[in-house]
């Protein structure tokens, strides 16, 4: 028995020192497990923090000329709006990081942006041509451009864009390339083939009054581009079927017409308005609704 009881020990010590091995061994392991989520998501969170980038516009300010006394308290205005524009459209384009296929920050942010800087570009232009020369050309002010962007569009991990994922699942028309798959935002109510619908505007030219003969040629002129800016309208909601998420259509198509329509009608009202009384509220016909 008094050798016995060594060996016993023994192999006990043995036992613990294996547990204690086989403890401290799971430890690490853990360890390493813990390491590498933390990593990941850090990983994870350096991504999210990139930046959507910022909208930059031309200075409309220092390329106007002379601006008369009568026309500027309308021009300081129209500026203040410009200024305006671009903080809405920079918020904009945070608030929606991810959203859309690849050219949403085109059609849903650059392009209704332009078109608003276009219609106030030209009242300015329409007020200052009211007792001096009218500027030209200002309209080339009008475009912006996206600077230092990350990726906005697609979503997933910045530097990793995902836009055309799924492009093979034609029965899924809606789908639009799965946005980089956030929050399904391209899925606008998974259109499969749904009609893209019509869309519908006031009519102008049974609102005007009679039309001086000096002015018939620029009102019918701008007549005609209002339809075309409608075929135009329903032409790309056709091809842009699917695409973004549920304001989509509002923010890229119809209210980018709007913009188009005011600059037009206000012209046509600039005209009449030179040789007879200028038409009011002409502007109240601009907005157009969609028609499933």
């Amino acid at each position: 028995m008094s050798r016995a009881l060594p060996k016993y020990n023994k192999r006990r010590v043995t036992f613990i020192g294996g547990a204690a091995a086989v403890a401290l061994s799971g430890t690490v392991i853990a360890g390493f497990a813990l390491a590498g989520e933390g990593s990941k998501s850090n990983g994870t969170s350096a991504r999210t923090l990139a930046g959507p980038g910022t909208i930059t516009c031309p200075d409309v300010r220092s390329k106007l000329p002379a601006v008369p006394a009568s026309a500027k308290a309308e021009i300081d205005r129209n500026l203040t709006l410009l200024n305006t524009q671009i903080q809405e459209a920079n918020k904009r384009l945070v608030d929606t990081v991810g959203q859309g296929g690849p050219n949403f920050v085109q059609n849903a942010i650059l392009g209704p942006l332009k078109d608003k800087r276009v219609a106030a570009i030209n009242r300015m232009a329409t007020a200052i041509g009211r007792t001096a020369a009218k500027p030209q050309g200002l309209d080339s002010l009008a475009a912006c451009t996206l600077n230092g962007a990350g990726t906005n569009a697609g979503g997933g991990a910045a530097g990793k864009p995902q836009a055309g994922g799924n492009t093979g699942n034609t029965g899924n028309a809606g789908n639009a390339g799965n946005a980089g798959n956030t929050g399904n935002a391209g899925n606008a109510g998974n259109g499969g083939g749904a009609a893209a619908g019509t869309i519908s505007c006031p009519d102008v030219r049974s609102k005007l009054p009679a039309v001086p003969a000096s002015a018939k040629a620029e009102v019918d002129r701008n007549l005609t581009l209002l339809n075309t800016q409608i075929q135009e309208a329903n032409k790309r909601l056709v091809d842009t079927v699917g695409q973004g998420g549920p304001n989509f259509v509002q923010n890229a198509i119809l209210g980018p017409l709007k913009d188009k329509r005011v600059s037009t009608v206000n012209r046509i009202a600039t005209a009449i308005g030179r040789t007879a009384a200028k038409p009011q509220g002409l502007d109240s016909l601009a907005a157009c609704t969609l028609t499933k």
